[in-house]
């Protein structure tokens, strides 16, 4: 990655994280102080990060720690902290204009991010693009979408799916119940199958899959008892479930899922805000399962740490709604547009498809090796790309590793049940993934002891 003078301050592909302090240090805990008084609790810190600055996979926190970032901010920072290139882009746009409303008006580089967008779009075009700030508001578009493009009132999504927290979106959603919780009655018309019979063995942990359940499912209980499908607009699916564990299906579940749409006329729209944008090694998730979706939602790292977010759909879909049917005063601000046209152009540039494939076979090599280690702690290692969960016993020992992680300078993330989420930016280097590797061999002899 070139120098820029704003990052000669640190080597973004150093590989060895220093922690310099007891963390959280003294300037962590004042700000943890501040925190505690004014911030909402309803927002689930991980542990004591308090981030200052940061270059490619590498983050100083507020008392000089040097931490590895194996999360890229929940699979933001595509391109890395502070791409010099998306840097500069963002600089330009901001001396030249800060905003205009693209819903109201024609603004020039808001159709220049759609067409750059619709250019990766895993389906046959031609292809239309709606810009958001968020993937929970580019789910909620898609939803709109759905139901307006087909009259159909019903929508389904899966166990174990996160696709945000929005009303509509948090209706789709079912990973946890807390994110039910005390806020019903939801959006009615949404039905839930289960995602690719993602099964617990209750003795070794193992996860396995048999597709036949979900379709056995829908088929015989579903749409014979609860909804007929022919009142069914869109299917809702995460080609890999983020939130829910980073359970990856198996490619036939999935083109039998768009065989299904193709015979009762619904859409498939594929949540991409997690997998997507070259995180699996391809742009998007979907593609390798050879899969046509008819929607596609994208955010995350869509704008390397800029709020953007997308849904693109086949044209003769979107162009069903009409002037006013959808709208937003932020939704593709020319600054989130800058970063989002240059993320774009980095990764094709810079080979980050690739990096991210072979970087991501480094690393699921070295986690099956520790699966071998330390059978009494994990379960399970599945991943594509630069997407890669670690499967413990129990939720108790997932939270234990991540804490002793970050205490050696190695950033991971829980999630779904009892995992943990290994999703560094995707110009982590060769080094960097060895160190990762190591720091979680200690985390793990760690918590094992």
């Amino acid at each position: 990655m070139p120098d820029s003078p704003e990052l000669t301050w640190l080597d973004p592909s150093r590989p060895v994280p220093d922690v310099l302090t007891p963390l959280p240090g003294p300037r962590a805990r004042a700000v943890y102080e501040r925190d505690q008084r004014v911030t909402s609790p309803s927002l689930p810190r991980a542990y004591s990060l308090m981030p200052a600055r940061a270059s490619g996979a590498v983050i100083e926190d507020t008392d000089g720690n040097l931490f590895l970032d194996f999360n890229a901010g929940i699979a933001v920072n595509s391109t890395g902290h502070c791409h010099p290139r998306v840097v500069a882009a963002i600089q330009r746009q901001a001396s030249a204009l800060l905003h205009y409303s693209a819903s109201d008006f024609y603004l020039p580089i808001y159709s220049e991010m759609c067409e750059a967008l619709a250019e990766t779009a895993p389906m046959p075009g031609p292809v239309r693009v709606f810009l958001t700030n968020s993937g929970a508001e580019a789910v909620e578009g898609a939803l709109k979408l759905a139901r307006y493009a087909t009259g159909r009132p019903n929508v389904l999504a899966f166990f174990g799916a996160f696709h945000g927290r929005t009303y509509g979106a948090v209706t789709l959603t079912a990973s946890k119940t807390k994110y039910h919780q005390g806020f019903g009655p939801l959006l009615p018309g949404v039905f839930h199958a289960p995602y690719a019979c993602n099964r617990l063995d209750p003795v070794t942990g193992a996860r396995s899959h048999d597709p036949e359940e979900t379709f056995d499912y829908l088929e015989n209980v579903l749409f014979r008892y609860e909804v007929s499908p022919t009142e069914v607009g869109a299917i809702f699916v995460e080609p890999i479930q983020g939130e829910g564990g980073y359970i990856i299906p198996p490619p036939e579940w999935l083109i039998r899922l768009r065989e299904l749409c193709d015979r009762h006329g619904i859409l498939l729209v594929a949540d991409e805000v997690q997998s997507g944008m070259g995180r699996t090694g391809r742009m998007w998730a979907i593609e390798h399962a050879g899969v046509t979706p008819d929607v596609v939602i994208s955010a995350k790292g869509i704008a390397s740490g800029l709020p953007l977010g997308a849904f693109m759909a086949r044209a003769d879909l979107m162009e069903r709604w009409t002037a006013g049917a959808h709208g937003s005063t932020y939704g593709g601000s020319p600054v989130p547009c800058a970063a989002g046209l240059a993320t774009l152009e980095v990764i094709k540039s810079e080979g980050l498809l690739a990096n991210a494939a072979e970087q991501g076979e480094t690393l699921l090599a070295g986690l099956r090796e520790l699966h071998a280690t330390y059978p009494g702690l994990i379960t399970d290692v599945r991943g594509t790309g630069l997407m890669i969960g670690i499967e413990f016993h129990t939720a108790e020992q997932a939270e234990e590793v991540q804490r002793q992680a970050f205490e050696r300078g190695l950033l991971v993330l829980e999630c779904g049940e009892s995992s943990i989420r290994v999703s560094p930016p995707l110009v982590i280097t060769r080094e960097q993934a060895s160190t990762g590797l190591r720091l979680l061999n200690e985390a793990l002899r760690a918590a094992a002891g």
